[in-house]
């Protein structure tokens, strides 16, 4: 169970390789030897037991406490991982970047579309869903490496499952990976996975308020990138102002127009991977 959003993960599934701790904690402290360590109380159905005193009664500033050690916790672990990651994409050259959306934004046909425009690259991809590989059969079907990351209940990638994943699927020595988180505007914004840039997906077809709904996502993504702009003569929505509203959030934040469908925007948003991907090696 996810202590910071609710969700519960039920049993993690990367391709074939089934990870049963993770049906009732998804976040473990380790490096990778796949070291656990456990410090949390449960009562007997695996459940989290908060409270103290007498006849199981709860005490209100206690249990708020330990829910928010918890939650410190959680995230502490979970960047101690990422920070592992990190490490090895640095060691390999390689760029990462943890792409974030709504569910049905574009994500996996802008991916497609990238993939193909890129084919002299190396590149592999990580793919999250709650259920199903059919997206990971669509990279593939490009030719690139993909790894299916299937969450069960969980709304979420945490840097574990990445770690695990790419322990599978290899890094692109001096290349790109691709996370594809799984479709959701919450809670992939608290999780750092290692990578080197959040992109978040707001597709034309969602509100101009997005921004202001989601702040938490738009105030840690790098660039935004504005999906499906070809549809743009057929709908009544302000690009402007969506931009402007994602600005109130994160001034600095970069935006690109584009269209898997039409190619608008590619060559710009390949020019920004490109020049980012120089960056990175120009660090190493």
């Amino acid at each position: 169970m996810c202590k910071i959003c609710g969700c519960e993960s039920g049993q993690l599934r990367i391709e074939g390789v089934l990870s049963p701790a993770h049906a009732h904690e998804h976040l473990h402290a380790h490096d990778h030897d796949r070291t656990h360590t456990h410090d949390h109380a449960h009562d007997g159905d695996g459940a989290l037991h908060f409270g103290d005193g007498a006849a199981g009664a709860s005490v209100p500033g206690r249990s708020q406490a330990r829910l928010v050690r918890i939650e410190q916790d959680i995230l502490a672990r979970n960047d101690a991982i990422a920070a592992g990651n990190r490490r090895a994409l640095t060691a390999a050259g390689t760029l990462a970047l943890n792409l974030m959306s709504s569910p049905g934004a574009g994500k996996t046909s802008l991916l497609v579309a990238t993939l193909q425009r890129l084919g002299d690259m190396r590149m592999a991809v990580i793919e999250g869903d709650q259920e199903t590989s059919a997206d990971a059969e669509r990279i593939r079907a490009t030719g690139v490496a993909a790894i299916q990351v299937n969450t069960g209940k969980g709304c979420h990638l945490d840097a574990q499952m990445v770690a695990q994943a790419l322990d599978h699927l290899g890094l692109p020595e001096r290349g790109l990976l691709f996370i594809e988180n799984v479709g959701n505007l919450v809670c992939p914004a608290g999780f750092d996975l290692g990578e080197a840039h959040k992109v978040v997906i707001c597709s034309v077809t969602e509100g101009e308020d997005k921004p202001l709904k989601y702040p938490g996502m738009f105030a840690i993504a790098d660039l935004l990138l504005v999906s499906k702009i070809d549809l743009l003569p057929h709908l009544d929505f302000d690009v402007d102002r969506l931009i402007a509203n994602a600005r109130r959030i994160n001034p600095g934040i970069a935006v690109l127009r584009v269209s898997a469908r039409s190619g608008e925007g590619m060559a710009r948003w390949q020019d920004w991977l490109r020049s980012a991907l120089a960056l990175r090696q120009a660090t190493e």
